[in-house]
Parts: C-alpha cells; sequence; structure tokens
C-alpha cells in the first residue's frame, strides 16, 4: 500500500510540472492552492523516503557491527583457549566448557604440540560454501595464517569459518565454525524497534497502529575478588628493545601483532594489538626480536578514597577499545575516578534480562514478572538484556563488553512479551512493583503516543517515592511526544551518534531533556552473545546508569536535585541553550558526578 502511495504522489508530480500554469496577478486561485498542496505532499514524500533511507542505513551498520562483534568475541575466546595447557580428556573438557558457555560456536577444531581436540559438529557439510570454506580454514592453518570466510547461509541459517593461529607455532591454532543467526535476529529487531515495519502487529492487542508524521505503520566479577587479582589489558604490551628498531623494524611488528598502534615511550614502547592476546605477543616478541624485557601493561588502581577526576580508566574488557565508542564520548572513563556505584538499585522495566548471561553474574537483583507472574523475568526478546548491559555488565572482567556502573545492580522487570509490546497496566505494575522492591533509578526504554492516565498515576507513584524516572524519546523522527517521556516527572532522552550529531531516528521536542549515546551500541544480548542495537532505548540506559552513579555518591539528593544535576551539567550540543534536538545537551558524566559531589541538599 504503501508503495503505491508514494507512486501516486510522482505520477501527480510529473503531471503538475507538464501543465502549464497561466501567471495570475489577482487573488490566488484554486491552482494555486493545489501547487501548494502538492508541493508540501511532495516534501511529505521526500521526508519519509531520506528518513527510510537513513533507519535502514542504521539496521545494516547494527548488523554488520554485531557480525564483527561475534567474530571478534570469538576470536579472543579461541586465543585464550590456546593459552591452556591442559592434555587429553582435560584438554577436551576444557573445549567443552567454552563451547557450552558461547553456544554460537558449533564446531571447533584445536591443534596444539601434536594433539588435535575437536568438538561439535559440522553443519550442512555437504553445502558446497560450507566445505570449501572449511577446506580454505584447515589450509591456512598449517600455513600460519587467519582466515576469515564470507557469510555461508544454507537452510536459513548464517555461519562464518574462521582460522586463529598461534603465535607460537606454526600449524597450531584453532579453526571454529560460527552461528551468527544473531545478526538475522538483530536486523529483524532493528526493523521494529527503528519502526520499519509497522509495530506491534494488530491481532493480540486489537490496537490500532499510530501513525507518526513521517513513518507509517581468575575472573573478577566483584569488587572483593580484587584482592586475589592483578589487572593488564589484554590486547597490549610493554616492551623495551636492546637496541632502538628502525622504523622498517617497528613496521614488521605491527604487521605481525596486527597492532592498532606503536607509541614510544621513553626508552619502552607500548604495543596494542587488534587481536592477539597479551600472552601471545610476548611470545612473539621473545622470540623473535632482541628484548631487555617485556611485560604486561597493568592497570593499577586507586587504593585510597582521594580521586583525580583528571585521570582515566580504561577496563580490560576485550569488546570495550574497538566497539565501545559510546562510554569515552560522556567522559565514563573519568567519571569512574569520581564514583563508580555502590548498591544503587536501578529498575529495567523491558522485555526482561537473561539471568545468566555471563557478563552479568552478580549484577542482577531478584526480578519480577508482569506478563506472565508465575516465570521468571527472563529475556525472549533481547532488548531487555541489552539495556541491562548498558547500565551494569561486568567491568573489568575480561570479558565482552563494560557497563557503565561496577557495583550497581539491574532490577529486571519484565513489562513486555515475547513480541515486544505489553500493555499500560502491565507498565504501570511493574512501575509500583519496582518503586515498593527498592529501585532508586527506574529505566523505561519504551513507549507510545497515547497518554493513559492510569500510567501517568504510576508514574507520579513512584516520583513521589523519590524514584528518578528515565524513558526513552522514540524512534520515529517525530515531534509528537511520546509517554512516559513526556511526563514532567520523567526525564525524556534522546539519542546521538558518534559525531555528537542527533541521530537520524530520534524523536525531539521542547519535551526533551537530555541526549545519550543511541547508534550502534555494543552490549549483553541474550544466548551469552553481544549485540549492536540502535535507538533511543539504547540511550535512556546511559542517562538510568548515571543517575544510579549520582545516587550512589551522594545518598541525599532528591530525585529531582539528580534530574537538575543531568540537566544543568550537560554538554551544550545544537543552538545555545536548551533545544528540541538534545534539550539541555549530552549528558557528562565526570561533570555531573563532580557536581552531585558538592551539591548542596535542599532542607
Amino acid at each position: 500500500m504503501r508503495r503505491k502511495w508514494i507512486g501516486w504522489f510522482a505520477a501527480a508530480a510529473a503531471v503538475a510540472f507538464l501543465i502549464p500554469i497561466t501567471p495570475w496577478f489577482g487573488a490566488p486561485t484554486d491552482n494555486d492552492h493545489n501547487l501548494k498542496r502538492l508541493q508540501a505532499d511532495q516534501a511529505k514524500t521526500l521526508n519519509a523516503h531520506h528518513e527510510h533511507t537513513m533507519k535502514i542505513r542504521a539496521v545494516q551498520e547494527d548488523m554488520k557491527a554485531t557480525a564483527m562483534l561475534c567474530s571478534s568475541e570469538c576470536s579472543i575466546n579461541f586465543r585464550k583457549l590456546m593459552t591452556s595447557s591442559t592434555k587429553g580428556k582435560a584438554r577436551s573438557e576444557h573445549l567443552r566448557q567454552m563451547m557450552d558457555k558461547h553456544k554460537q560456536m558449533v564446531y571447533v577444531q584445536w591443534l596444539q604440540n601434536g594433539e588435535t581436540t575437536t568438538q561439535g559438529v559440522v553443519p550442512y557439510p555437504q553445502f558446497p560454501d560450507m566445505s570449501e570454506a572449511l577446506a580454505v580454514a584447515l589450509a591456512n592453518l598449517k600455513q600460519g595464517k587467519e582466515f576469515h570466510s564470507n557469510t555461508i547461509e544454507p537452510g536459513g541459517h548464517r555461519y562464518v569459518v574462521m582460522t586463529v593461529p598461534s603465535l607460537r607455532m606454526k600449524g597450531d591454532g584453532v579453526v571454529g565454525i560460527i552461528r551468527q543467526d544473531l545478526v538475522n535476529n538483530i536486523g529483524m529487531h532493528q526493523r521494529r524497534n527503528l519502526r520499519l515495519v509497522p509495530y506491534p502487529a494488530e491481532g493480540k492487542y486489537k490496537i490500532e497502529s499510530v501513525k507518526p508524521n513521517t513513518m507509517q505503520d581468575t575472573t573478577v566479577n566483584s569488587g572483593e575478588d580484587n584482592g586475589n587479582a592483578s589487572h593488564y589489558h589484554i590486547n597490549e604490551v610493554v616492551v623495551k628493545f636492546r637496541q632502538t628498531p628502525t622504523d622498517a623494524d617497528l613496521a614488521k611488528i605491527k604487521r605481525d601483532l596486527a597492532a592498532q598502534f606503536v607509541r614510544k615511550l621513553g626508552y619502552t614502547y607500548v604495543i596494542r594489538s587488534q587481536h592477539h592476546l597479551t600472552e601471545d605477543m610476548m611470545a612473539y616478541l621473545k622470540k623473535n626480536w632482541d628484548v631487555l624485557y617485556v611485560e604486561p601493561h597493568y592497570l593499577y588502581l586507586t587504593n585510597d578514597t582521594a580521586v583525580n577526576a583528571n585521570r582515566s580508566i580504561v577496563p580490560n574488557d576485550v569488546l570495550y577499545s574497538d566497539y565501545q565508542w559510546n562510554l569515552p564520548s560522556i567522559e565514563t572513563e573519568k567519571g569512574w575516578s569520581v564514583s563508580k556505584g555502590s548498591g544503587v538499585l536501578i529498575g529495567v522495566l523491558d522485555t526482561g534480562v537473561q539471568l545468566d548471561h555471563p557478563d552479568l553474574v552478580g549484577k542482577l537483583a531478584k526480578g519480577n514478572n508482569m506478563v506472565s507472574p508465575d516465570s521468571p523475568s527472563d529475556d525472549d526478546v533481547g532488548h531487555g538484556t541489552h539495556v541491562a548491559g548498558i547500565i551494569a555488565a561486568n567491568v573489568n572482567n575480561n570479558e565482552g563488553v563494560a557497563g557503565i556502573s561496577w557495583y550497581n545492580k539491574v532490577l529486571p522487570v519484565k513489562v513486555l512479551d515475547a513480541s515486544g509490546a505489553g500493555s499500560t497496566y502491565s507498565v504501570a505494575e511493574g512501575l509500583i512493583w519496582a518503586t515498593d522492591n527498592g529501585a532508586k533509578v527506574i529505566n523505561m526504554s519504551l513507549g507510545n503516543y497515547a497518554q493513559a492516565e492510569f500510567l501517568h498515576d504510576a508514574v507520579k507513584y513512584a516520583y513521589d517515592h523519590d524514584v528518578v524516572l528515565i524513558a526513552a524519546s522514540g524512534n520515529d523522527n517525530t515531534e509528537r511526544p511520546g509517554f512516559p517521556a513526556a511526563y514532567p516527572e520523567v526525564l525524556a532522552v534522546a539519542s546521538t551518534d558518534p559525531d555528537g550529531a542527533k541521530s537520524s531516528f530520534s524523536n525531539y521536542g521542547d519535551y526533551i531533556d537530555v541526549a545519550a549515546p543511541g547508534a550502534s551500541i555494543a552490549s549483553t544480548y541474550p544466548g551469552s552473545q553481544y549485540a549492536a542495537l540502535s535507538g533511543t532505548s539504547m540511550a535512556s540506559p546511559h542517562v538510568a546508569a548515571l543517575a544510579g552513579l549520582i545516587r550512589s555518591l551522594n545518598p541525599k539528593l532528591s530525585n529531582k536535585e539528580v534530574m537538575d544535576i543531568m540537566r544543568h551539567t550537560a554538554r551544550d550540543l545544537g543552538k545555545p541553550g536548551k533545544d528540541p534536538y538534545f534539550g539541555y545537551g549530552q549528558i557528562d558524566i565526570v561533570r555531573a558526578l563532580e557536581a552531585a559531589k558538592s551539591a548542596k541538599i535542599s532542607p
């Protein structure tokens, strides 16, 4: 229907340009009004087409980034596997445990010291692209070369074949077949999330879809573990050579180690690799170069209560440096020197959370399921797990991504069902339950364009109980106010991209309070995996996490004072002062925490 509608206007426009118009210098004629109306309709059609194109591009970027996240995480885990010195049955068990934890690894062949260990089954072995890619991967392993196949899609599934060679011994390494159905799922998820398809589908809720203006329907998991651990950057080494290397030497090292950078500091060099782990980099440098010493790039953490907000803390989470552009852009690394959180409970009203995700271990309080009260608050969509990871994925644990809060926990409250939709009742009930069960901040990456007094009463209940309420503004690029974001008791969040511009999909309007990163955000995802998603749904938890850090640092601040601090410390974007696209600006974590630390409490 939409294509016919666009085609009709295109045809009408063509006809209009062919019909001669007689000038008239008196009052406007019906033809004048018709022409203006037609030109306005043309402009709307062009704007809608541009918006549709930009959203399609965002979906494609999210799928591409998710595929890269999946491959990078598997590559890193294969390199970790190669540091094991186990043999025989112990080696087989070690591999099995890794694959149980990472279900996307469907077949792995591990060659080390003349011993071959295999787990899993080759999927669709008769499919020509699969058999050919596996043969090429094994040939590359013998030659000590990396390999990453093109996407292979038999039987409606998506796979890639990878070779990760050992740096220690030519011919050793890992060949793996990785199922990436996740990438296609992200494509479908984001087409709904960015409203490229009518969503939710009419049926179960017997609803009428809204038509927006332009779119139609040793693992360290906690502070206690730090006493038995040292920390270092997993892909970096520090090396001092006996003789200063030439430019050609440095170029070879950079090639061999797939280095992102080689930086000289005094007499030493710091090297960061895109793929290789510290242990393998050290082995390579010791074997091939005359070095005085080579060691990990250790991370030192403060041992006292005095802090320096000018010092950045860069975590060792393996996907952080390459994929999490969003945290440095809001000064998270410096903000961690002021507060990492300390037990504030952050409610996430969403599709639930994967309760056993390895990067959320110890970070989830016991939640509730408002959709199916007798079931756990597990995630059958993906959205809620992604939101929770932005807030609270374990930091500095050599695993996946880093959340914004080190020590605050998420309270998962499932208010949306397997379709990603939920009733006003379930959302209102979730708000009240989260408030009564200790949430001091509540994130709502959900919304609609209809005001509901029932929901507003629940919002007022939470607000009157001193809860900081945060909500996403919506993904329709419309000025039409979305709720609950537009309620006065709620902080409304718009989305920005890596350039600090308004995300093409982000809603806007006078009700917007602040903005936060929301384009291709890497976070946790069901299946113990990681994905990149775009949307104001991703921007909102950045703000909720900041509210949690503020309440950790200064628990006596009221919810209004916390919201005002986030507004007034935001970095101004767009036109000077508050504007419809960014509100007061993009949140700045270090400025907000410094302001909270010195804030005077209202009587």
